[in-house]
């Protein structure tokens, strides 16, 4: 996994402007801690940071078509898990290698297909081709959105990067929030395409960009369709059971290839239980019956005597953790964090700049970020179940008669402005409109079929919600933590044979038994121990340590000493949270706090200009 930067301009020459794209590609260094490299042309300069994973001899970037006067630059990030199979069809249509690397089959098949060669990928990745020949930047993004890729418009073209940070450090982008910005931070809505930052944008995913000297066209070369599968439509349940058994395993066999230390994330839940064990089955057949795979799980050092239930949490995951670790035959490790450890600034600046978001989940965001911190110790590449309960339907919403009836994002009936840090009234950000506004525009983007039932019709727009906004900020938070410690982690539930199959599946497949992730829970029988395959939906974990929450409560009120954040928060609304005993703190207030807290780091580390 690896960083991209650069820019194209057509009114400048970039062969003057070597420090700057140095200074961009610098910010992105802990993405890609192996290798760096700069090309610069006359109107296009490019840069990459390396996190070497296939090929670490071989894949060097930025590469070129050719070591001398090159017509084309590819700055690569992420992974193509069907790079053997394009690798043996592009030498079939006479096209040569000199790496194993699968950087040089996006290249060759760039040469081949032109943007069309997106279609032909399989994998998670963000990219930029420039053509010199065509005077043509080609940014492309994957279906799922797994890896980030970010652009804002520059005199004469744009520049580009996997982190809005990276962007900052050219002359003429400067972090700058408005109102609209607020907005998307704030709603948790999880729009594509806009940012907090005002003039920043994402490349959608399933998206790609062109830019050339006509200007800036976009397109989308994958969607989710309700109808992409008849056969997902007519299958039978055991017909269903068996084909998804067959996409879950196709997607962790292909992720399994790495030229460096793999493990895979071990919660306990039947997601990451049924991921390991197709992993660790894999790893046996290619390497000898011996042959073990490294597990990792994540908790905190009060968890057994201080455990609580909540909204999200309804039991201690590390003991199904460990269980499904000997089940499976993995080597488990627990990585046990301090809850203190968790309110260390430094810690929580780490993250806040990691995200360059004042938008996470506090304490949860610092725990992930320390937790990959150790297992890069020993792994570079991590397997993760996250996108399961989007693709098969495993969140309370899918079952709710509550929010099947509500009309509106599903997730706010559990989040809701509780969650979010209240914003000050003095703002008018209007954010009960944006949200109706936004929310009648994505069902409006809900593919349907003529011949569902409404209850069928519900579940489609609820299934279309979650995945392709939900899911936007897992992935996000994923992607941020992970590579902010040099680790990378794949996600084979976001594979996209897996996710179109699932989507086209009637409901009524998906809730067979009664229960959540039907399929996934058949598919996975024999793969995981009964306790796992049964036990309810549980979400990442959080430390229930009253002095967790004093402390807390106390960066909080130093937070809010500081003029600026005053002028963002409703502090009518926080007094509540930091009066509350600490041991009678529920999450949601307690998650303001968090918010308020990550809201003064993130101002006081890019001091954003505020056009509100």
């Amino acid at each position: 996994m690896c960083g991209i930067t650069g820019w194209v301009s057509f009114h400048h020459d970039a062969r003057t402007q070597r420090p700057v794209l140095e200074a961009m590609t610098a910010t992105l260094t802990p993405r890609g801690p192996d290798a760096y490299g700069v090309w610069l042309g006359e109107q296009a300069a490019i840069g990459h940071r390396r996190l070497a994973v296939i090929d670490p001899a071989g894949g060097v970037q930025p590469m070129t078509d050719r070591p001398d006067r090159p017509t084309t630059v590819l700055s690569y990030s992420g992974e193509v898990y069907n790079h053997h199979q394009l690798r043996a069809e592009l030498r079939g249509r006479g096209h040569r290698f000199h790496t194993r690397s699968d950087t040089e089959v996006v290249l060759r098949a760039y040469a081949e297909w032109g943007a069309d060669l997106a279609d032909h990928l399989e994998g998670m990745f963000a990219f930029a081709v420039w053509d010199d020949r065509a005077q043509r930047l080609l940014l492309v993004r994957d279906r799922l959105g797994v890896k980030p890729l970010y652009w804002a418009a520059v005199d004469g073209g744009l520049a580009f990067a996997s982190e809005p940070k990276a962007l900052f450090a050219h002359p003429e982008i400067r972090p700058r929030v408005d109102a609209d910005g607020l907005r998307e931070a704030y709603s948790l809505l999880f729009n594509t395409g806009p940012t907090v930052w005002s003039g920043v944008r994402e490349v959608e995913p399933g998206g790609l960009l062109v830019l050339d000297r006509d200007g800036i066209r976009e397109r989308r070369y994958w969607q989710l369709a309700a109808d992409a599968h008849d056969d997902a439509h007519d299958d039978d349940r055991d017909t269903a059971v068996e084909r998804i058994r067959e996409l879950v395993g196709t997607a962790a066999r292909s992720q399994l290839e790495a030229d460096v230390p793999l493990c895979s994330l071990l919660s306990g839940g039947i997601d990451s239980t049924v991921l390991t064990a197709l992993l660790a089955g894999e790893l046996r057949l290619r390497e000898g019956p011996d042959a073990r795979i490294r597990s990792y799980a994540v908790d905190y050092s009060d968890q057994a005597e201080q455990f609580t239930g909540d909204v999200l949490r309804t039991g201690h995951d590390t003991p199904y953790a460990a269980e499904a670790g000997v089940y499976i035959g993995t080597e488990h490790s627990t990585v046990v964090l301090d809850p203190l450890a968790l309110l260390d600034p430094e810690h929580r600046k780490a993250v806040v700049v990691a995200r360059d978001s004042p938008i996470g989940v506090g304490d949860m965001d610092t725990s992930l970020y320390l937790l990959f911190g150790e297992i890069r110790r020993h792994s570079t590449v991590a397997l993760s179940g996250e996108a399961a309960d989007e693709v098969f339907g495993g969140y309370p919403w899918f079952h709710s008669p509550k929010a099947l009836n509500a009309a509106t994002f599903p997730w706010l009936l559990v989040t809701g402005d509780e969650a979010a840090m209240p914003l000050n009234p003095a703002l008018d950000l209007r954010m009960g409109e944006f949200r109706e506004d936004t929310y009648r525009s994505a069902l409006a983007a809900v593919p349907h079929r003529d011949d569902e039932t409404p209850a069928e019709h519900r579940q489609r727009e609820m299934q279309h919600l979650s995945l392709t906004r939900w899911l936007r900020q897992l992935l996000h938070r994923k992607d941020r933590l992970s590579m902010a410690q040099g680790l990378e982690v794949r996600v084979p539930y976001c594979d996209h044979r897996l996710v179109e199959y699932a989507f086209a599946t009637p409901w009524k497949l998906k809730s067979f038994d009664g229960r959540e992730k039907s399929l996934l829970r058949a598919a996975g029988a024999r793969l995981a121990p009964d306790s796992v395959l049964h036990r309810p939906k549980n979400h990442y974990p959080a430390t229930h340590h009253p002095d967790y929450n004093r402390g807390l409560q106390d960066l909080a009120r130093d937070a809010l000493a500081a003029d600026q954040v005053r002028s963002l928060a409703d502090e009518t609304h926080l007094e509540p949270c930091l009066d509350t005993p600490p041991d009678r703190l529920e999450w949601g207030h307690r998650l303001r706090l968090e918010r308020v807290v990550d809201l003064a780091l993130w101002l006081d580390h890019y001091r954003p200009e505020l056009a509100l």
